[in-house]
């Protein structure tokens, strides 16, 4: 693209996986910002996954049309892309408790799905422009690995050589499907790939049926499970609307390239659960004390965590590099403490946590 991408140009963009937990807020700025949107849906006539999605175009500037969808469809999103110079491919699954069959749940979507929607560019003619979901996952596997690699933290010049199939299988899926999708677009020369790696994204979802682990997280703390204390993990945090923004700036800026770290900050469990206790008080169970190591490997099993996840995250710190999608994107991040309240105070709205 010789210069910004906007609405005028008058074709519209393409967004897999519209009525996610970071798409609903894609569409609704490109709906907002006047772009007619196409967004992939696994059932566009699920009035409870895309009634939020319907409604939100109502008042908007853009149009939005549902299509019908699967990952693992090859052909299914040819009809959604037709005369799209856009494409943000944000659709894969993100389960990281309680996995069975990491293969079928997790990588073949992902690598199979980021497969079947760059084929499709590949065909797509008019497509100029592809902006892909991945993560920090595909940057690191566990935060020890920075310590392991003498870093004092993670840029977009680093891999995930660490997960497998069987360890961080999460994170092994976005690593499999971010290669991919770089190999894809190095084969040819018409599109050019942004990629958007954000942390652990926190804020208020757009729709109740919405799915994430930050919502875990956060109905964790309020329904007492961590009471007597929370493992010393760490994360990189992200506000959803931040992360959505950078979506949208990542595919209008003409300049915009690259691998993209979205992390406002980096906080352990009670380092968030400090923020709600002094935004919501102490009537809710927040955790006050870390557990030690020993605990958590015990009680691992029952909350849904692997033992090696426990070994080599917990306790250990991390930090990311987020200068470069402040100068490539102008990336400007909303303060973690917003993120936070205003996610808990949804979840309380929402009686996913019980108001006291």
């Amino acid at each position: 693209m010789s210069s910004d991408y906007t609405p005028e140009t008058g074709s519209p963009v393409l967004v897999t996986g519209g009525n996610g937990y970071i798409a609903s807020w894609l569409v609704k700025k490109l709906l907002d910002r006047g772009f007619d949107v196409h967004a992939t849906v696994r059932n566009p006539q699920d009035n409870h996954k895309v009634g939020h999605l319907l409604k939100m175009a109502e008042s908007a500037k853009g149009k939005l049309t549902l299509f019908k969808a699967d990952l693992l469809d090859p052909g299914s999103f040819d009809e959604a892309m037709a005369g799209c110079k856009l494409v943000f491919h944000t659709a894969s699954p993100f389960i990281s408790r309680h996995i069975k069959d990491p293969k079928s749940q997790l990588i073949d979507p992902a690598k199979l799905g980021t497969e079947n929607v760059l084929q499709a560019a590949n065909r797509t003619e008019s497509v100029e422009r592809v902006v892909l979901t991945s993560s920090v996952a595909a940057i690191y596997g566990d935060a020890r690995d920075m310590m392991d690699q003498g870093k004092s933290c993670f840029t977009e010049q680093d891999w995930n050589t660490t997960s497998t199939e069987t360890h961080q299988p999460y994170c092994y899926s976005k690593l499999v499907a971010e290669k991919l999708a770089w190999e894809i677009n190095q084969q040819q020369d018409r599109w050019k790939l942004v990629v958007i790696n954000p942390g652990l994204v926190f804020g208020p979802a757009l729709s109740n049926s919405t799915q994430s682990e930050s919502i875990s997280v956060l109905k964790d703390f309020g329904s007492g499970i961590m009471l007597t204390g929370a493992p010393k993990l760490e994360f990189g945090v992200v506000d959803v609307r931040d992360v959505a923004e950078a979506h949208v700036l990542a595919g209008i800026k003409a300049e915009a390239s690259g691998r993209h770290i979205l992390v406002s900050t980096s906080k352990t469990y009670l380092q968030l659960a400090k923020i709600l206790r002094s935004k919501f008080g102490s009537k809710y169970p927040f955790p006050r004390n870390q557990l030690p190591k020993f605990m958590v490997l015990l009680s691992a099993p029952f909350l849904g965590l692997d033992k090696g996840f426990v070994r080599n995250n917990m306790g250990y710190s991390l930090a990311f590099d987020n200068s470069y999608s402040k100068q490539d994107l102008g990336m400007e991040y909303t303060p973690i403490e917003t993120t936070i309240t205003e996610h808990f105070e949804q979840q309380l709205n929402d009686g996913i946590v019980k108001r006291r």
